[in-house]
């Protein structure tokens, strides 16, 4: 096993001690049905004298640590008002300690103690809001909380913990429509409303509860009734003053529509729920709030935290269930008892990769992760002339444009590309004076076409991206003016805008040493577009030779929740037929990174995909390579430390974690491959779901290592292998701007960068 060993401190805690006796599962039935968890808890509380005051309930499945003496229980209780209800307790399940069920209820129990430490729950997290962290400028609050899972893993049942926050904002769905109606008029209102609100999440005060807005319904407002569950009527305005001493001041306003994801007990449907804008308070980030650099600094300094930071809240954390008297009885209660401390594993950091370029070899610093200083001034792998290229400018940038121009020149020689004059176009400053120019002016011997843009406004943009990669092929550069008005940092981003046209145009900068030979490496990465009939992109990205510098991509558009396995088969054909075209031969052996897959959906790749690429393989006569399928995880809750001179740190890049908090069942590690300046790294999760390769987990963990460094919009290691980065930059261009799949005259060349 390659690589030096370092001593880890993780944010994992140990569950030291389990019941030893068997747990009991009850499902619990209510006639006549109840909606309310609230309501069918305390229907069934009622009965403390049978049940007994251990116990455990999530609305419909009941945990005892005793066996009712029936199978079957019927138990009588009455609502306040009086109503006469049915409980029927069924024993379903009889656990031993070791059953995976038990994981679920310890997750149970645990969201139990959450609640006891007055924490709200908010989707799947707890938050404080007793303890907000307010940013009056910017009118946003801040709670502070825990997202918590308990798990197998390989050698223990582990506690995951770690901090998180919810990003409240002070303004209120009704504020935001007044704005709207500013800003639109009355008869842009609706439109504008729906597009700005619908998928957003909402916060309801009055019961800490958040909601996706599904629809707008521009027919009701407050003063509309609806049934009740006892089969009454009553107004919003009522119902809101009755059940939580809320007043609605606009009585005009239109009402919210959120479909519950969720069934209701039994597994029956539960109606859409309807919501009064006044009353829901926004959640999360806006792309208008993430833009706002001030917004961003102000919030990153209260959640962003450094690794000593995460520690100490971390403790703060394990302190409250050691020493609260509720949570340590609840716990024995149960006979469980979590470890007083984080867990501590050891991991390895592997050896930093040499830069091939221009003939020469460069290192660099592996701490920073980065090379873009060493290798300045040397040569492109594959430098591509600049020549037959166009500039389209407005009359307000036409110095821009000229000094973008001039600056290129003195940047481009040095990198090895030879340029031209470009033919110059000014335009004036609309889409379709842009759209105009393009295609009076862009032939089939334009190279490239470079748009400076007078702001960062997305019509301009999707037009020029629409025309140049479905109309008309070619590659194209936009640059806002804004990025080239500071003349001290014109050389660095001429720099960087030449590496990206290299790119573009099929060039190939840098490489690291791939030992493995005739291997493909493929990237796939989901995108969901709301506009284009919310339809869902994937990315298809797969390389083409030795050295693993060129590409081949492509795109598949389908309705949302369709498998990705019919547009699978026809991107892996069209790759190897590439490859073919590239090698004379197919390759030997095929590495597939699947990313955008969230927990749930692990069978699906499983189950369909990986049968679909064997399927395809199988296609071709005589062909058998070694095939594995790997599926990438960046949302992860794993967080690593490193202790150096008594502090704690993030760990080096290059760091492996495959043992401790790595699951019995999966082969599966954590890479912390990329380097951050502020809070704590997050690692990579990596499942291989698919492998016959034979190869070694180290020269896996190595390869993968390897393809971090080989995104060529970064000079330096980034969070996921190169070929998932690829392929989410063309899933997000296709979803955001072009919403159809861009020309296959450009599948070989990176023009989505």
């Amino acid at each position: 096993v390659s690589g030096s060993q370092i001593r880890l401190i993780t944010n994992y805690i140990r569950l030291n001690s389990r019941p030893q006796w068997a747990l009991y599962q009850y499902h619990v039935d209510y006639s006549p049905q109840m909606e309310s968890r609230r309501l069918r808890t305390v229907l069934l509380f009622m009965h403390d004298k049978i049940l007994g005051t251990t116990r455990v309930f999530d609305g419909s499945i009941l945990f005892l640590p005793i066996k009712l003496e029936k199978k079957v229980t019927e138990l009588l209780s009455q609502t306040r008002d009086g109503q006469n209800v049915k409980v029927t307790v069924t024993l379903t399940n009889e656990l031993p300690p070791t059953s995976p069920t038990c994981l679920q209820f310890y997750n149970i129990v645990f969201k139990r103690l959450l609640k006891m430490m007055s924490l709200q729950q908010i989707g799947r997290n707890y938050y404080n809001p007793q303890d907000p962290i307010m940013i009056p400028q910017h009118r946003i609050m801040v709670w502070p909380g825990y997202t918590t899972s308990i798990l197998q893993y390989e050698n223990s049942v582990m506690l995951c913990a770690d901090v998180s926050h919810k990003i409240l904002r002070s303004e209120t769905v009704l504020d935001v429509m007044y704005q709207l109606y500013e800003q639109f008029g009355e008869h842009r209102f609706q439109e504008a409303c729906s597009k700005e609100l619908v998928g957003v999440i909402v916060l309801t005060r009055y019961n800490n509860k958040t909601y996706r807005i599904d629809d707008v319904d521009w027919v009701q407002n407050p003063r509309n009734t609806f049934k009740k569950a006892d089969g009454s009527q009553i107004s919003y305005i009522d119902y809101y003053k009755k059940q939580y001493s809320t007043d609605i001041t606009d009585l005009n306003q239109p009402v919210l529509i959120s479909q519950p994801k969720r069934q209701g007990p039994g597994g029956t449907s539960i109606g859409p729920i309807c919501l009064i804008p006044e009353l829901c308070y926004l959640t999360g980030m806006t792309d208008k709030i993430r833009s706002d650099f001030n917004v961003m600094r102000d919030l990153s300094v209260h959640t962003r935290l450094a690794p000593e930071q995460r520690e100490q809240r971390l403790w703060r954390f394990i302190d409250y269930i050691q020493k609260d008297d509720n949570v340590q009885k609840e716990l024995s209660d149960w006979g469980l008892q979590f470890d007083a401390k984080l867990h501590s594993l050891s991991g390895r950091v592997v050896p930093s990769e040499k830069i091939h370029q221009g003939g020469k070899m460069f290192d660099y610093n592996p701490q920073a992760a980065e090379w873009s200083r060493e290798t300045r001034g040397a040569y492109l792998i594959n430098p591509i002339p600049l020549e037959n290229w166009v500039l389209v400018f407005t009359r307000r940038n036409a110095d821009v444009a000229r000094s973008l121009f001039q600056t290129l020149g003195k940047v481009v020689n040095a990198m090895g590309i030879r340029m031209e004059k470009p033919l110059m176009i000014e335009v004036e400053d609309r889409s379709e004076a842009f759209l105009k120019a393009l295609q009076s002016n862009v032939t089939q011997s334009t190279r490239i076409v470079v748009c400076v843009l007078p702001s960062n406004r997305k019509d301009k943009y999707d037009t020029i991206k629409k025309y140049l990669c479905v109309e008309c092929p070619t590659p194209s550069q936009c640059v806002v003016a804004r990025t080239l008005s500071k003349p001290q940092a014109l050389m660095a981003i001429a720099t960087k805008i030449a590496l990206q046209m290299n790119c573009k145009m099929g060039g190939e900068l840098w490489s690291v040493e791939i030992p493995l030979k005739q291997l493909m490496v493929v990237g796939i990465d989901c995108y969901h577009d709301n506009a284009a009939g919310r339809k869902s992109i994937a990315g298809f990205v797969a390389s083409l030779n030795q050295s693993i510098t060129r590409w081949f991509s492509r795109c598949i558009l389908q309705e949302r929740g369709q498998e990705l396995v019919d547009g699978l088969k026809v991107c892996l054909q069209a790759a190897l037929k590439t490859w073919h075209a590239y090698n004379k031969c197919l390759p030997g052996r095929i590495i597939v990174y699947r990313d955008g897959v969230g927990d749930g959906q692990l069978d699906t790749v499983v189950n369909y995909e990986v049968p679909q690429l064997l399927d395809c393989l199988k296609y071709l006569t005589d062909y058998n390579p070694k095939l594995s399928v790997i599926v990438v995880k960046k949302r992860v809750n794993a967080r690593f430390f490193s202790q150096s001179g008594g502090r704690l740190q993030n760990p080096p890049p290059g760091t492996v974690i495959d043992t401790d908090v790595t699951r019995p069942e999966w082969y599966d590690f954590y890479i912390v491959s990329q380097s951050v300046k502020v809070g704590t790294v997050t690692p990579t999760h990596y499942n291989v779901v698919y492998d016959s390769s034979n190869l070694k987990p180290d020269y896996m963990q190595r390869l993968t290592y390897k393809l971090c460094h080989m995104y060529y919009n970064w000079p330096g290691v980034i969070r996921v292998p190169a070929p998932c980065q690829y392929a989410h930059k063309l899933a997000f261009l296709v979803g955001q701007s072009i919403h159809r799949e861009p020309s296959l005259a450009l599948a070989d060349r990176l023009y989505y960068l």
